[in-house]
This record gives C-alpha cells, structure tokens and sequence, in this order.
C-alpha cells in the first residue's frame, strides 16, 4: 500500500519527476500556506516589490536564473522547477505568480546569451529579488507579429540610439532593467533584431503610460526618445534578437501553461468545496447529478493540461525542442483554465460574481493568460505550421 506521502494518483508522482522536483514541490506548497494567505491588492506596484523581495529571500527566484556562479539554482534553467513553482504560486497567489514569472522572462535572454559581465552584474541581484526584470518585446503594432516590430536601434559609435515605443510590458514602470529588442536592420523581418539590456534610469527612456487591467499587475507602455545604450549592452550579436526572444519565451511559455493549471486547480478546488457544503432542495449541491458532471469535466480538463505542461518541460529539460509542445500545452491549459474556473463560477452561483470572492478573481486572473505571450490562435498557428514542417521533411 502505499505511503501517505507517495499518492501514485497525484501528478508529482508521474515519471516526469525527479526526487528534487518533489521535494521541491512540497517546499514550495509549505513557504505558500506560510507567506500568502494574505496578499494585499491595494498598492499593486509595493506589493509586486515586497513579493520579489520575499521569493529572493526564500531562494525561489534562483530557479529562473541559469548559472550558480550568477546566483541560479543550477546550471541551466529547470523548466519543470519554473513550471511547478507557478502551478503552485498561481494556485495561492497570483501576484506572487507574476513577481516570480517576471523574473525569469525578465531576465531569460540574459541567461540565454549573456555574456560574463552582463550575467555578473544583473543575474545575481535577480535572483535575491534586490533587481526587477522586464522583457520588452510587445509594441503597439508588433503584438502577435514580433516581426512588424519598428522600434529602431541605430549604431552611433560606441552607443545605439533606441527611437519607438513598446506597449504591455510587465513590470513596466517598477522594473530596474528591461530586455529591449529593437530593429537594428541587418536583415528584412525577424532577421534584422537585435536585444539590449536597458536600465530603467536610461536617459531617454520614459514611462509614457501605466496601463489597468481587470486583474491588476504592474503593466505600462515604455517611450524611447534618443535613448543610448552602450554597445557592451547588446545581447547576443547583431540581427540575433528575434532568435533570443524564441528562446526565452519557449521556456518561459510552458510556465505560463504551469500557471493556467494552478489557476484552475484552485477553481477545482472552490468548486468541491462549494458543491459539497452548499444546501438546496433537501440535499447538497453535490448530489445533483448535474453537477458531479461539471466537476468531473474539470477534473479531466486539469489533468490533461498537467499532462501536455510536464511533457513539454520534461522535453525541454532533456535538450529538445519544445516549440510543437510548447505550444499546444499553453493553448490546452489556458483555454482549459477558463473553462474550469467559469464553471466554479457557476456553481457558486450569485457569490461567484461577487468582488473578492476567490472564484470572481481567478475569473479576472485567467483571461490575460489566453494572449500573453502567443495568444491561443497564434499558437494554434505554431501547431499547425509545424505539422506541415514535420510532413514536408517525412
């Protein structure tokens, strides 16, 4: 029989999993039930701050740097680690999902094709939360289509000088250093990109606009006007941006699946409590047949998302590429998400659209992770192209 703390049912047990992801796993549901019982939405840009703060202090955030001699948990970044810290985070939190998440898409590319000195100086204040990220990819015309980007960056001799705009940046106006890409012209399209550590105090660089959302979190559109940046702050080489921004997002895209399926795991979770205690017509809500439908669609959902998350980070952390499966689990489990906690709605019933219930607010916190990075029908794209891809080289 087996131990109460081995559930072979439960998904830590799948073979995806090594012994450190589970400790890891139950670590991180522990400093959770600890330290977010209580997160406070009144001041979204202090909370952000004190979060990131606390998750560098508890040694979370080194999982989404690559590189012990920079402060990372390992070597490279563990996606399965990354995927369960925000499964977990986006279950208690998610602020706290989103302090961590932009850690590490913050300050990816960095990991991904830094050099020593820019690795040095930013990597280990990320990981002890003492530096706040920002990944600048998004403009106003440039969404989905990362190649219409116009932002440009124009060689000046030991400067560049950035001239655009970007739009629906996180972290935007509380971060300390974005990730820019900018059009540097060695090439038409996605060829001619190019990446740029920028600090925040860059003359230059404003905040042209905070940006409100229905689930608050620090977003803003960034302006660059005659804005330098040394040479020595570009990543990677000339015309490798677009390259660098794949990268990043294809670790960081499963992560955003991980955090759809904490998301519906606490619906699920809202849903049985609801169904079980609520009373109506002489029995509870539970015993109604219709019901019990509902909740085992949910469960069926939940799994199958956790299925294609961990496939795609078990992948990536085995050296594949993920862009397919990526793909399709991000699609699966945000989409899948929606679905489950619209249905803890319903059962709720009129308290489910009531400010500040929980169910209310995972229905707010869901509906951006449907667009951020790759919105559903642009991954359905990638599916598809890739399809074809593979069949054209069968």
């Amino acid at each position: 029989m087996a131990s109460a703390e081995f559930n072979p049912h439960d998904a830590i047990a799948w073979p995806f999993f090594e012994a450190r992801h589970r400790a890891l796993a139950a670590g991180i549901e522990a400093w959770s039930h600890e330290h977010l019982a209580h997160v406070p939405h009144d001041d979204v840009d202090a909370t952000c701050r004190a979060l990131v703060r606390k998750l560098g202090d508890a040694g979370w955030l080194s999982y989404g740097v690559g590189g012990t001699a920079y402060g990372g948990h390992g070597d490279t970044i563990d996606t399965r680690a990354v995927c369960l810290l925000r499964e977990t985070l986006a279950k208690h939190s998610g602020l706290a999902d989103f302090a961590l998440a932009m850690q590490g898409l913050g300050s990816g590319a960095i990991s991904l094709a830094g050099t020593d000195a820019q690795k040095s100086r930013y990597l280990p204040r990320v990981a002890r939360g003492e530096a706040l990220a920002a990944f600048a990819l998004s403009e106003p015309e440039a969404g989905s289509d990362v190649a219409a980007m116009a932002l440009a960056a124009r060689a000046d001799g030991d400067d560049y000088v950035l001239d655009g705009e970007k739009t629906w940046i996180s972290n935007g106006g509380i971060a300390d250093f974005y990730v820019v890409f900018a059009r540097t012209g060695e090439a038409p399209g996605s060829r001619g990109i190019s990446a740029f550590i920028v600090d925040a105090d860059a003359p230059g660089l404003e905040i042209a606009e905070r940006i409100d959302v229905i689930a608050p979190h620090p977003l803003a559109r960034l302006r660059f006007t005659g804005a330098r940046v040394k040479r020595s702050q570009m990543l990677g080489v000339p015309g490798e941006g677009f390259k660098i921004a794949m990268r990043t997002l294809d670790i960081f895209r499963t992560s955003v699946a991980a955090a759809s399926l904490g998301f519906a795991r606490r619906a699920l979770a809202e849903g049985l409590s609801r169904a079980a205690s609520r009373k109506m017509f002489g029995q509870t809500l539970g015993d109604f047949q219709l019901t019990q439908a509902k909740l085992a669609q949910m469960a069926l959902t939940i799994d199958s998302s956790a299925l294609l998350v961990y496939r795609a980070a078990w992948l990536r952390d085995q050296g594949e590429s993920v862009t397919r499966e990526a793909a399709m689990a991000k699609w699966h489990a945000s989409e899948g998400a929606q679905q489950v906690i619209d249905a803890a709605v319903q059962i709720w019933g009129g308290m489910g659209v009531q400010s500040g219930n929980t169910v209310e607010t995972l229905y707010r916190e869901i509906r951006s992770l449907r667009i951020y990075e790759g919105a559903t029908e642009v991954q359905q794209l990638i599916v598809g192209r890739d399809l074809l891809k593979a069949h054209a080289g069968a």
